[in-house]
């Protein structure tokens, strides 16, 4: 995950008002219920210690989801009366809304909420061309197409020799066509940067259109086992998109894995823990930090100061750094902020399957730039 999208989120000092509100119940009553979170949410930052400015600016900010049609979700991050970031969640935040006061904004829950949400082409195929649909669990939306020839587009059941040259041409036809389709699908994911392609349409057409594709994307195609109308065809799309992380997430803990073994000098290019990892990101040698949110050194307490390379495991550390001005926060969450700051990604690795489930270690870890 990109994490430049935060950076206002540290470009003045906390504390901050965190919020996620669940959006993905619609009925009759939700204007009602979005009135009773409002409230809610704004008197448990109040609870917590939140400026009225601050609380106010939640309380608005949901009352105008009122009438929000967003299929999951919505975090909220404001600070001195201003809601700064209200990023829409790419899935509903589990256990429904909750609201926290903190000194840093509480962005983990990003990473599986919104973090790893592939964004898939998919592309009705026919004989005559193609229809190209953006997908992502935030919706969908059309993404253009393609018409190919029309003409001759259908077999004859003759031998005739007229009509054995006819079908010839007919070949050529589809041909003509799953190249086109597939130039035109291959402009298409470099302008969206679709992370998935799949192909709807007969076995055929669906086999010519693929082979014709860039090599490049050939690992990004998945082949829908239902057609066009079909109501197993949204499961299709997916099922892809679940394997899709799934993957991502195995592949990194993959290198994370070999990156940690030392060299025979003793030297890793990647640590686990919160003391090596409080390191690495006070020297910015984090080049992707690894998360499992639910790891027990994710909540784990370690020191913040103003800047986000001013962090240590205890309060003396950072007196010893030269750092008069220091607060308690979440490791994950402070972790991410220098991460921000040295423009590092950040992937939570929850779907990678086992036995790769228990790293990294305490669920904190990181490849790093240099060793």
């Amino acid at each position: 995950m990109d994490l430049a999208f935060l950076q206002p989120l540290y470009e003045r000092p906390g504390p901050w008002a965190s919020v996620y509100v669940d959006t993905s119940r619609h009925t009759e009553d939700t204007p009602h219920e979005r009135h009773l979170t409002a409230r809610a949410m704004a008197g448990q930052l109040a609870e917590q210690g939140a400026d009225e400015a601050t609380c106010r600016a939640v309380q608005s900010a949901i009352e105008d989801l009122r009438h929000s049609s967003e299929p999951h979700g919505r975090a909220l991050f404001a600070h001195g009366g201003e809601v700064v970031l209200d990023p829409p969640l790419a899935r509903a935040p589990q256990g429904g809304d909750w609201a926290q006061w903190a000194p840093l904004p509480r962005v983990t829950p990003l990473l599986e909420l919104m973090g790893e949400d592939p964004v898939c082409v998919v592309a009705y195929i026919d004989r005559k061309g193609a229809d190209f649909e953006l997908r992502s669990a935030l919706g969908r939306e059309d993404a253009g197409g393609v018409t190919g020839r029309q003409w001759p587009i259908h077999r004859t059941s003759s031998v005739d020799w007229s009509e054995r040259h006819f079908q010839l041409r007919v070949e050529n036809t589809w041909e003509h066509n799953a190249a086109e389709i597939a130039d035109a699908l291959a402009v298409c994911q470099e302008e969206t940067r679709a992370d998935l392609l799949i192909l709807v349409g007969d076995d055929r057409e669906v086999r010519s259109v693929h082979e014709r594709l860039p090599k490049r994307l050939h690992d990004l195609v998945v082949e829908a086992a239902h057609g066009t109308g079909s109501r197993l065809l949204d499961d299709d799309v997916d099922k892809a998109r679940a394997e899709h992380v799934r993957r991502r997430a195995a592949a990194e803990l993959e290198r994370f894995l070999a990156a940690r073994t030392p060299d025979e000098e003793g030297r890793a290019a990647a640590v686990e823990g919160v003391p090596a990892l409080v390191e690495a990101a006070r020297e910015h040698r984090i080049d992707e930090l690894l998360i499992r949110p639910d790891g027990p050194d994710a909540h784990r307490e370690v020191w913040i100061g103003e800047d986000p390379d001013q962090l240590a495991v205890r309060r003396t550390d950072l007196k010893v750094l030269g750092e008069q001005h220091s607060w308690p926060a979440r490791a994950d969450d402070a972790l991410i902020r220098s991460a921000v700051a040295t423009d590092a990604p950040a992937l939570s690795v929850t779907a990678a399957p086992a036995p790769a489930q228990e790293a990294p270690v305490g669920g904190l870890g990181a490849l790093l730039r240099w060793k």
